[in-house]
């Protein structure tokens, strides 16, 4: 099993892969000016798209490269071990991707799929709101009809790339109940507030976005209203979950090669750092929860494998089991990296910011052992 994400593109079967790979070395020295700048620079998106990579799952006949999810996995494993940001742009547009692709008309599909396998649009997902977080039943967002088309009035918080995307899956309350509607952001009322020094995924252009009495084409809406939420946006986070999942995975194996990298060239007492007992009790604790992670990983990639719809509790305990392999690793890492984890720049450093935000993003992590718990019972039949 490879020790670091940069290390796992030998397991990969697909030529993406090694592309992903690629891209990650290129981009491991300007990550962290990416995250002190708070953006990923337009190059690096073009880069993404031209090599292939942006919703690179989608069948051929909409531009992608029909990848598979342990491939889609290996991807989002080099990103994440190098950049949260750069992996979070493949993941919101793989999410809006999966949606459409799953919920769409052919029509639709036809229109918005090819233009996001090849970075002509960006997208973002926009679901969270003041008052629903992880409850996103409750948000308050309203779509009217309006003569022969919408009108969306709404907040919406917190959207990854929401400062740059072109376009935007929103999640919004019809008298028919919840629905999904895209949403161009260079329409009339879209405004975006860019948020600033928060504390992780600095270089993910995120932005507050208003939508105020934004009109748009009634063929935009995806999917019947009523079915936003439980179908729609369902499909999105699922994906969404996955694709962090495996990214966490390359965030917990980075830090254990940057942490172990540090103890065996360090000398404490005249030894190596990491032959102290204490430290190499933390080395060890790391590696055994980044292998364990990725294991789920791909537990989660093979279920994936059976089609759509299959995988889904598979997925949440992946992204569970990462997100906190990943904050455990990168605390660590941080310790025994000593001050040089809390200088600018530093790796380890940012990486420990950024998967407190792992944590919560995607379903935070009571919600996953929510859903895991009720599973079991179900399973062994308490509940009926």
């Amino acid at each position: 099993m490879p020790a670091t994400a940069e290390a796992a593109g030998a397991t990969g079967t697909s030529p993406l892969v090694a592309a992903a790979a690629e891209l990650a070395a290129q981009a491991r020295e300007p990550a962290s000016r990416w995250d002190a700048e708070g953006r990923v620079p337009p190059d690096a998106l073009r880069t993404l798209a031209a090599t292939g990579l942006l919703a690179a799952d989608l069948p051929s006949r909409y531009g992608g490269r029909d990848l598979t999810p342990p491939d889609l996995g290996e991807i989002a494993a080099h990103l994440g071990g190098v950049c949260s940001a750069l992996r979070g742009l493949l993941t919101v547009q793989s999410m809006v991707a999966a949606a459409l692709l799953r919920w769409g008309t052919q029509a639709q599909r036809a229109e918005w799929l090819p233009s996001l396998a090849d970075g002509t649009l960006t997208a973002g997902f926009a679901a969270t709101e003041d008052g629903a977080g992880s409850a996103l039943g409750e948000v308050a967002t309203t779509v009217e009809d309006s003569g022969n088309g919408l009108l969306v009035t709404g907040r919406k918080r917190w959207v990854t790339f929401g400062e740059s995307a072109d376009v935007l899956l929103v999640l919004g309350r019809h008298a028919d109940g919840l629905t999904t509607l895209l949403v161009e952001t260079d329409r009339p009322g879209v405004h975006r507030e860019t948020i600033t020094g928060q504390l992780g995924m600095r270089a993910a252009a995120i932005a507050h976005v208003t939508l105020d009495a934004v009109r748009v084409p009634a063929d935009h809406r995806i999917a019947p209203p009523g079915t936003g939420l439980s179908h729609v946006a369902a499909t999105a986070l699922d994906h969404g979950r996955y694709t962090v999942a495996w990214g966490c995975v390359g965030m917990a194996e980075a830090c254990v090669a940057d942490a172990a990298t540090h103890a065996a060239a360090r000398l404490q007492g005249g030894v190596p750092l990491g032959r102290h007992q204490s430290v190499g009790a933390l080395l060890a604790r790391s590696a055994v929860r980044a292998a364990a992670a990725r294991e789920l990983a791909a537990r989660a990639g093979r279920a994936r494998t059976r089609g759509l719809g299959h995988g889904v509790t598979e997925t949440i305990m992946a992204k569970y089991a990462a997100a906190d392999a990943s904050a455990e690793v990168s605390r660590a890492a941080a310790q025994v990296l000593g001050a040089a984890a809390i200088a600018p720049g530093n790796r380890a450093g940012r990486h420990y910011r950024d998967a407190k935000v792992m944590e919560i993003i995607e379903g935070a992590q009571e919600v996953a052992e929510s859903h895991m718990a009720e599973q079991l019972l179900r399973r062994f039949g308490a509940v009926a």
